[in-house]
């Protein structure tokens, strides 16, 4: 049954002519009520609805106290609650039902409780009101401005807030009251308002409440900010979409497919075509349905996309079919390149390999040699003489090993490495891959390329090469690998292990010759226009530009004075000038200028202290020239011609070996006595180093002291010990090159080196004659007969 009791009219107005001292006191949870507002509350609970019974049965007030606990107790002891409250006057209550009952309730006045008189059936205590004091004065007129300016603010930012509510406070004109309306207006705690209503000095009140509604404008302002970005933010991501869809729409009306599905439908179509190898497909499929997820413009779309587009565009299974005739490869190489025995008998031989086993594995092939030896355009013939795609890729002066197995997925513009991107490049999975200048990696704190090599140019690891980016291994078991470099003493020796070392030595004058007029001339008369009846080179103007004008192992500097002799030749033509021009030896002056190199042995002056030397370098064999000389001063060896340690070790070593044996060789045992020995290396401008001059040194020294000339057609290399012995030199096959090309008719050499004349040409052999020492002793028999 619903029961409601209205009040009395001097109820309504809130007027009471007497407050008693003891009122019954009613906690509350979730609402502070302030002197002068009117609340709604609901009361649960059997002793809170008899003290609303007995409160309507005489005066209708009530002591409203906040609790200090969070949930509402069936019975509260005194330590529950605040001692601080409002007394309040029933306006209206109902109770609509048993469970609860319905209040309106107005605050009257600021109460302390002094002490409680009883706990049951319902808490009541002895009250002492806390009166009101009114301040007008100019500080408390502009504190209310304040707080009204600050509270309107709130009002249009906070939509739970009734506008009514500006009108009642601007309507106020007590300090009070306004502090009391914003506070219990504002969304602040419990504590924070119960401060407020505790506060008596108003002032200090207003103050209070300003810092708060202070706090809570900034707390609505940085709200509105963020939902006005998150709403920009939605309304152009709902727009995008809107637009999307609309633009979906039409395309469906026009008969045309989504880019997106089409994309998808083709990378499923590739997938099943290339027969990817299991993991990789495993990979692609996995790649593929986390795509099929994706909205086309998200960015992670386009990582995706570009990694099936690598993944399905590598020659998994695609191979070139070698040629396996031999003669027919044969036949090739001998096109492309002259001589080069060593180097062609090897690729003959995988190529018989091949034709008797199919699947053996690719070898790992590094030519080493001086530059312009054809290393890199050899590679070329190799891939044509057996029917092969060819990529080259450059490793001189890449420092980072991403270049090698590529970069992870996770950064941002990652792609595979060098390898996989010229095997894409290739469309093969078995094409003859040149790693040109394999000596000149470096490394830094990024990595060591070098490092990464290891699992490239090793046949038992490559069948599974693993690039970073792909993260699938890759079958390089089927590549030929070669590799070029000019010295091998700056590649790792486990890298170098991992190759089959094939050397490239200089070409002699002859060969030089053949290879100018067979390939170099007929290749610079097309690259500059022009026709064979327009010009010809003699073979004496060849070997002239061979011998006067280029000084190399190779063959570089000599196309290029032969690019210069056709570019003058042309300028000819274009001025008008229709006759053949034919170049002799007599008349490159007018194209080339002066000669530039005399040969070495013409430039030298026969006389004692002067022998000639053999030097291995990196861009070939060269001649060098050791002088020695006397003169009268402290006793002592001066070495110029910026040696390096062992070089100046051997001329030590030359120096005692002379001294400890001078009675043998002729020479007076105190020729050291007050006398200073100069020993110089010509070239100083040139760092030189090694053991091989010693035997030089020796001989320059010894020819010297006995005054005696060292024929000027005879060179010489080798290590030197004290005891006389005559030790074995490298560079063996370069410095006999480079000693047919000076001119020399006779080189003395150590006889353990005899073993590496084989790979020197016959005809080199032949035009050279070679003296076989052990000791020191029979060096100077040689060098100095009579001695």
């Amino acid at each position: 049954m619903t029961s409601e009791i209205q009040t009395e009219s001097n109820a309504q107005s809130g007027k009471t002519d007497k407050f008693p001292e003891i009122l019954p006191v009613l906690p509350v949870v979730d609402a502070t009520l302030f002197p002068g507002m009117v609340l709604p509350l609901i009361v649960h609970g059997e002793e809170s609805q008899k003290l609303v019974d007995e409160a309507m049965a005489k005066d209708r007030l009530i002591g409203i106290v906040v609790s200090r606990k969070k949930e509402l107790k069936i019975s509260h002891k005194p330590d529950d609650i605040y001692t601080v409250g409002t007394a309040a006057l029933i306006l209206k209550m109902s109770r609509p039902d048993e469970k609860g009952t319905q209040l309106l309730v107005q605050g009257m006045s600021r109460f302390r409780i002094k002490e409680f008189i009883s706990e049951t059936p319902y808490l009541r205590a002895r009250i002492e009101l806390i009166p009101e004091k009114r301040v007008k004065d100019m500080e408390v007129e502009a504190m209310m401005s304040n707080l009204l300016g600050l509270f309107q603010k709130v009002l249009q930012l906070s939509p739970s807030l009734p506008r009514e509510l500006g009108v009642l406070a601007t309507s106020l004109d007590d300090g009070g009251m306004l502090a009391d309306l914003i506070a219990s207006s504002l969304n602040i705690g419990k504590e924070e308002k119960q401060q407020i209503l505790e506060t008596q000095d108003v002032k200090e009140r207003l103050t209070k409440v300003t810092k708060l509604i202070n706090r809570e404008l900034q707390v609505l302002e940085l709200g509105q900010k963020i939902q006005s970005q998150v709403k920009q933010d939605m309304d152009k991501a709902q727009r995008e979409f809107y637009l999307r869809q609309q633009l979906k729409t039409i395309k469906e009306e026009l008969g045309e497919k989504d880019e997106s599905k089409v994309e998808i439908e083709e990378y499923q179509t590739k997938i099943a075509e290339k027969n990817l190898p299991e993991e990789a497909k495993k990979e692609a499929e996995r790649e593929l349905g986390r795509l099929k997820r994706m909205h086309p413009a998200s960015a992670e779309y386009t990582v995706a996309t570009t990694y099936l587009d690598w993944l399905t565009s590598l020659p998994w299974n695609e191979s070139t079919e070698d040629r396996l005739d031999i003669e027919e490869a044969r036949k090739v190489l001998d096109e492309d390149h002259y001589d080069l025995k060593k180097v062609k008998k090897r690729i003959i031989e995988y190529l018989a390999v091949r034709k008797l086993k199919p699947d053996s594995r690719g070898p790992i092939l590094c030519f080493v040699g001086p530059p312009g030896t054809g290393k890199t355009s050899l590679g070329q013939s190799i891939a044509r003489a057996l029917g092969r795609k060819f990529v080259r890729v450059s490793l001189g002066g890449i420092r980072d090993e991403a270049e090698v197995r590529g970069h992870r997925r996770t950064y941002v513009g990652a792609l595979p490495g060098r390898i996989i991107q010229m095997i894409r490049r290739a469309g093969s999975n078995n094409p003859v891959f040149m790693l040109d200048e394999i000596d000149k990696i470096g490394a830094d704190f990024r990595g060591d390329p070098s490092a990464a090599l290891l699992e490239v140019l090793d046949p038992e690891q490559n069948f599974a090469f693993s690039d970073h980016y792909l993260d699938v291994p890759f079958d390089l078991s089927k590549v030929m690998f070669i590799t070029t470099a000019n010295i091998l003493d700056t590649v790792p020796p486990a890298l170098r292990d991992r190759m089959e070392t094939l050397d490239l030595l200089g070409y002699t004058q002859e060969e030089k010759v053949k290879i100018a007029r067979r390939y170099l001339i007929p290749r610079q008369l097309e690259a500059n226009g022009l026709k064979p009846e327009q010009l010809s080179i003699t073979p004496g103007a060849v070997s002239c530009i061979i011998s006067g004008y280029t000084r190399e192992a190779g063959l570089r500097n000599l196309e290029r004075q032969i690019a210069a002799i056709c570019r003058g030749v042309a300028s000819r033509i274009a001025a008008g000038h229709k006759a053949p021009t034919v170049v002799r030896a007599n008349s490159l002056h007018k194209f080339l200028g002066p000669v530039r190199y005399r040969s070495e042995v013409a430039e030298r002056v026969t006389m004692p202290g002067l022998a000639a030397g053999l030097a291995w370098t990196q861009t070939g064999g060269d001649i060098i020239f050791v002088e020695a000389t006397m003169m009268k001063g402290k006793p002592g060896l001066t070495l110029t011609g910026q040696l390096g340690d062992v070089m100046k070790e051997s001329a030590t070593a030359a120096l005692s070996f002379i001294r400890s044996h001078a009675m043998e060789l002729g020479i007076p045992e105190d020729f050291y006595q007050n006398r200073e020995i100069h020993i110089h290396v010509p070239a100083g401008a040139i760092p030189k180093d090694g053991p091989s001059a010693g035997v030089t040194m020796l001989t320059a020294l010894a020819s010297l002291l006995t005054n005696k000339t060292v024929p000027s057609d005879l060179a010489m290399t080798g290590e030197i010990t004290l005891r006389g012995q005559v030790l074995p030199v490298g560079g063996i096959e370069e410095k006999v090159l480079a000693a047919h090309r000076a001119g020399i008719k006779r080189v003395i050499m150590p006889s353990w080196n005899k073993k590496d004349l084989e790979d020197v040409p016959r005809k080199v052999r032949r035009a050279i004659q070679f003296h076989f020492v052990d000791t020191m002793q029979e060096v100077l028999n040689t060098a100095l007969p009579g001695t």
